[in-house]
Parts: C-alpha cells; structure tokens; sequence
C-alpha cells in the first residue's frame, strides 16, 4: 500500500492534461475519448451488467494463476463481491467502450475475463468487432459466459485455461489485433511474455491497454521496460492503465495524463 501511495503522488506531481500535448494524435484522443463526457445508449447496458453482479450473493472456487489478490484471502469468493472489489470500476468501463468505439476496433482480444466487466465494454464499442477473451479459472469463465448469454453478447468468444495453452488455440503468427487490454497475470515477467508474444500481431493502428502498471515494483519495471522497446513510439500512462502505441510516424514520446 505505501508503495501505491508514493507511486500515485509521483504520477500526480508529472501528470498533465491535454494542454501540455503537442501531438495532434495523442490530443485528439484526450480530448474527444479520454475526457468525452456525453452520456452514451451503452452505458446503460454496463450499468445492468453490473448490477446483476453485484446482487448475486453464490460464491466460486477461484482458480488464481496470477499474481494473487491483495483483497482476498480465500479463494471461495462471492460473486457480488468480486464485481465490487476486483472487477473494472464503473468510470474505467466507460472509458474502456470509448476507446474501443473511438478507434473502431474489430478484432480485440482481452488477457483476463474475469466477471467480464471490461470485456463488455470492449464488445459494444463497435457492432463488427469480434472479441476473444482469455481466462483460466473454469468456475470464473462459466460465469462470464452465462452472463454474456444472458445480455446476448454474441461478439464475446472466450478461451479457458492457462494463458500459455490458450495462446496457442488462438494462433498468434495469424492474428491481427486493432485492441489488446492486458489483464492478465500482474507480474513483470509474465507482462513482458504476454508483450513479446503478441508484437507480431502489433500493426501501425494497433492500441495496447495494460492494466495495473503501478500495482507494484515489479510491474512497474515491466512498464519501464515496454516504454523502452523499439517497435514503441508512444506510450500513455493514465497510473492504473498504460496505452502503447507502434505509429511508426510518430516520434518516439511517452505522455502521462490524468484521467
């Protein structure tokens, strides 16, 4: 915890706002999707996705292949409290289905489904896109699809099992992706795997969501160690996500801005 504090009062001592950025690319993307503050149709659909989370008191068996959880201590966990205490939080929802809307995305793929508060938003932000969403734990990923079913979200096609196996199935040398949101295992080593994996898929128009960046020291480092690779030219860091970018056009530049 006091790593997180330290680690916020530096992100907010070097944060700016769109007024200090001079890239017409990355201002463009601050001003019209980060700081958009109209209301859209498909807020409401996050807002009742979230509630019937939160309103089911059932508990799983979470099968944790990560980092672990600093909230729990069991891995029998309620459902409702899951949604509430691990799961995307409501602003980071509608930003996340602005982002996926404001570049169009149709081919994205999420590391961590989790109880599929983000790979919702991910899924409505353009009507063409195809989803493909990765989780481990089996009990988690039943869920996930149940509610999917429920709200007839038939964009989402999830993948179960570790992270190394299910890589596999969706053959990374043939993919692709507009969107990748990083969720995953929250580890230095892991992230740079799941980085260095997926670069060949990486085009000029490609956008990368990493979650947690500042979780740790650990992930931290592997932040430091993205920003650095030479297919990266310009990179976001919001604190909890970091956006990277390969616009080969652009010099190489690293941003921090408060969302």
């Amino acid at each position: 915890m006091l790593f997180q504090i330290k680690s916020y009062i530096k992100f907010l001592w070097h944060s700016k706002n769109e007024h200090a950025v001079h890239s017409p690319f990355v201002f463009s993307l601050i001003t019209k999707c980060f700081y958009d503050k109209q209301q859209k149709p498909a807020y409401s659909i996050l807002k009742k996705y979230r509630e019937a989370l939160l309103s089911n008191q059932n508990t799983i068996t979470v099968t944790d292949f990560g980092a672990g959880s600093k909230v729990f201590r069991s891995n029998t966990r309620e459902i409702a409290q899951i949604a509430k205490t691990a799961g995307i939080s409501p602003k980071r929802a509608k930003l996340l289905y602005r982002i996926s809307h404001y570049f169009e995305s149709k081919s994205i793929l999420e590391i961590g489904t989790s109880l599929g508060l983000a790979t919702v938003p991910l899924a409505l932000g353009n009507a063409e896109s195809q989803v493909t969403t990765l989780e481990g734990c089996p009990e988690t990923a039943q869920l996930a699809m149940k509610q999917f079913k429920t709200f007839d979200l038939k964009n989402i096609h999830i993948q179960v099992g570790e992270f190394d196996v299910t890589f596999e199935k969706i053959e990374i040398e043939n993919a692709a992706y507009d969107l990748v949101y990083f969720d995953g295992n929250h580890s230095k080593k892991a992230t740079l795997d799941y980085f260095h994996t997926l670069l060949p898929t990486a085009s000029n128009d490609t956008v990368w969501i990493f979650d947690d960046i500042h979780w740790s020291e650990d992930m931290e480092a592997a932040w430091s160690d993205i920003k650095r690779h030479p297919t990266v030219t310009v990179t976001i860091d919001t604190y909890q996500w970091g956006f990277v970018f390969f616009r080969k056009e652009q010099p190489k530049e690293h941003f921090i801005i408060r969302i």
